[in-house]
This record gives structure tokens, C-alpha cells and sequence, in this order.
């Protein structure tokens, strides 16, 4: 028999997930006077936010130029979120008010071929005229700037804002303030159940170390990663996020090498050194889910390595940087995050349930934490505020949510 946890003062918003974005938008409303209570299954951090490399990539991503030939000006909008998002972070650290390992000495995308080269050239155009700083380098002028590269690099786009931050410290940075801002925050604390009520509130109910409660609160923003699919589902409800297995590596620590995040416009690579002298070697290569006795994904469990996907991942960093041979491999490690159907974010209200958010999908770390602020905007009822991410509402699924059926 469960006991019931003691009552507590009703929230305004009850937030479902403690990762960075979940922690970020808790941060943003308690500073608003909102009351907010975010409950957390594990620890803090413990999903994608806190298992990600930590890259700031604002460049655009080759999968979007290439789908982008329909006109659906999904470029453009990408770009105005990558210039919020570049301002937010530059005032990251005064907002908090502490050291977050923010590094942003800019980032280059590099091209090994002809036909890499070319998109390149489309890609730097179309940021310019969407009005982000970034400028096309020819072999000599990239080498210039990073005597390490290899001699098979034709080019490079720079952006001079990109970088990264520290991944295993963000997400407790916001919590931290959200707290002496009066928000509660529980960890080790589960969503158990979730209805509509007949007046179009939601009944929650938690299960953590006080015991049993519920909740009836007006609005829920789910923020759980690879979770926040299932999560709305138990009120019949769709959304297209499908969670995705990944890895990453470190190696040993080396002289200041590499002031740059490097990506490559071709290949899956992203590459950067720490603040300590390791490199930091990732850009998507997958692991292997775990699964549970029936079949299904466990999320609960680490993805298991995949062998091809490391030795991958190494040559192609080590294809453009050719020193890093010499470097021996610390660690890999595995994590769980997910993509919507269209890999762009989905970030805003559930036209079918009215007070119900959600944010997940691409890019969560680069783009977490100017969401999150945005989000707190909409959920205040501040649309005007929130337009910037008005592209990315879960409205463009609501078809999938055509028959279902709420109080």
C-alpha cells in the first residue's frame, strides 16, 4: 500500500522532465512569479542534456539544405531561432550569474570535394541572407586558422559565435536558480498517471520519496527527451518523436590545439577540445537500444556500444585532423535522445489539449535554452513573445490527433 505524500500549495505549472529544458523554462516561469512544481523520475540531467558532447552549432545542417527544395522557407526559420539562440547564450552566464564553460571562438564546417564545397557555398549564402555572420574559407584561409587540418580539406564555412558549453553542469545551473526563485523541484519522482478532467484541467498524479500525490493543475509542459511521446500518450494523444540511439567519445588530454568546433558538411563529425585539453569526438553515429523481455525499447537503460560506430566516428576526425592518431581513447559512452518525423523541434501547445506543452526533437542543446524562455513566454500567455518558435508548434502534427477524444 502506498502512502500519500503530505499536501502542497498547488502549482500553476506542473513541469514534467528535469533536463535542460525543462530546468530553463522552471528557471524563466518561477522568475515570472509563477509557481511551478517540476518532478524529475531520476536525477537531474540524467537524459540527453546531460549525456550530449555539449556542441553550440548554429551553421545549418546539411539535411535541411537538402530538403529544402520544395520552398518551404524552413531554412530561414531555422536561422532566426540560431540567432536567438546566439544571443542567449552570450548572456548565459550574467543571467545565472555563474561559470558555465561557455566557449564561443566560432565554429568551422568543412568540405573534402567539389560537390561539398558547392553546398557549402549554397549553405553560406542562404545564412547571410537570412542575416547570420558566417563567411566561406578556402583551403589556405582554413588551414590559416587551423595549421592542424588535413591537406584533403577544400574549404570551410566559419561561423564565429559557434563553440560549447559544459553539459554535466547547465541543467543544475537553472535548477538552482529556479529554486531561489521559488520554484520546487523533485527528483527521483515519477509521473504515474495523467487525465483530463471534465474541466479541461489535468489530474496528475506522482509518485517519489514522500509517497502518493495528486495534482489538478491548469497546465503541464512536458519536457522528458525520449519519454515525452509516452508521456502524452496516456491521454490518447500523438506525437511523431521517435527516440534515437547515439554515441560519442573522449580522448586523452593534448596541448591547446583546437580553438574551434569543426563539423563537416558531408560526413557525421563533430570535434572539439576541452576547457582540460581532451577531445570531444560525436556528430550522430548510433549505438544499440536495449529491449526489454517483450520486445520493447527500454529507455531506462543505457544503448549498448556499437564497435563500427566508434572506429567510424575516430577516422572521420581523424581524416580532417590528422594528429589525432596520436591520441588514445579514454572513453565512449551511449545516449538517448530523440527526433520528430520532419528532424526539426516541436516545441509548443497541443491544439487538442489546451494548456498541455511539450518540447523535444532536434537540437535541444544548442537550441534548449532560448526555447525554454520562449516557451515560459507561451505558457504565460505571452504569444507575441513566444512567435519566434510559432513554426515549430506541434500544430503541423495535429492531424494525427484528428479523432481523439478529450473531456
Amino acid at each position: 500500500m502506498r502512502s500519500s505524500a503530505p499536501p502542497s500549495r498547488v502549482p500553476d505549472v506542473l513541469i514534467v522532465g528535469g533536463g535542460l529544458v525543462g530546468c530553463a523554462c522552471a528557471f524563466h516561469l518561477a522568475r515570472a512569479g509563477v509557481q511551478v512544481l517540476l518532478a524529475e523520475a531520476s536525477s537531474l540531467n540524467a537524459g540527453a542534456s546531460g549525456q550530449t558532447a555539449g556542441s553550440l552549432h548554429f551553421q545549418i545542417e546539411r539535411r535541411f539544405l537538402e530538403d529544402d527544395g520544395n520552398g518551404s522557407g524552413e531554412i530561414d526559420r531555422i536561422v532566426s531561432l540560431n540567432r536567438l539562440a546566439i544571443e542567449e547564450w552570450a548572456g548565459l552566464e550574467n543571467a545565472l550569474s555563474r561559470d558555465l564553460d561557455i566557449t564561443m571562438d566560432g565554429g568551422l564546417m568543412l568540405a573534402e570535394n567539389e560537390a561539398d564545397l558547392a553546398l557549402l557555398q549554397q549553405k553560406s549564402a542562404r545564412e547571410a541572407a537570412a542575416g547570420l555572420a558566417t563567411r566561406l574559407l578556402d583551403a589556405g584561409e582554413a588551414r590559416a586558422m587551423l595549421p592542424g587540418l588535413s591537406p584533403t580539406v577544400r574549404g570551410a564555412a566559419f561561423q564565429p559565435h559557434e563553440g560549447h558549453a559544459n553539459p554535466r553542469i547547465l541543467a543544475d545551473a537553472y535548477a538552482d536558480a529556479a529554486r531561489q526563485l521559488g520554484a520546487t523541484i523533485r527528483t527521483g519522482t515519477r509521473l504515474d498517471a495523467l487525465s483530463m478532467t471534465e474541466a479541461r484541467q489535468y489530474r496528475a498524479t506522482l509518485v517519489g520519496p514522500a509517497g502518493v500525490e495528486t495534482l489538478v493543475v491548469p497546465q503541464i509542459f512536458v519536457a522528458a527527451g525520449a519519454w515525452t511521446a509516452s508521456i502524452v500518450g496516456r491521454l490518447g494523444l500523438q506525437l511523431p518523436l521517435f527516440p534515437v540511439p547515439l554515441s560519442l567519445n573522449v580522448t586523452d588530454k593534448g596541448g591547446p590545439e583546437l580553438p574551434y568546433l569543426v563539423q563537416h558538411v558531408g560526413k557525421r563529425l563533430s570535434l572539439k577540445q576541452s576547457e582540460a585539453g581532451n577531445f570531444l569526438i560525436g556528430g550522430g553515429w548510433a549505438s544499440r537500444f536495449a529491449f526489454r523481455a517483450d520486445g520493447s525499447i527500454d529507455l531506462d537503460t543505457p544503448p549498448l556500444p556499437v564497435a563500427e560506430s566508434v572506429s567510424g566516428n575516430l577516422q572521420a576526425a581523424i581524416d580532417v585532423m590528422p594528429a589525432l592518431r596520436h591520441r588514445s581513447l579514454v572513453r565512449s559512452w551511449t545516449g538517448i535522445t530523440c527526433i520528430s518525423a520532419d528532424q526539426l523541434p516541436i516545441a509548443g501547445m497541443l491544439p487538442a489539449a489546451p494548456g498541455l506543452f511539450v518540447a523535444a526533437g532536434g537540437s535541444m542543446f544548442t537550441m534548449g535554452p532560448v526555447i525554454a524562455r520562449l516557451l515560459a513566454a507561451q505558457i504565460m500567455g505571452r504569444a507575441e513573445e513566444a512567435d519566434p518558435i510559432a513554426p515549430f508548434t506541434p500544430a503541423r502534427f495535429a492531424h494525427l490527433n484528428a479523432f481523439a477524444v478529450l473531456p
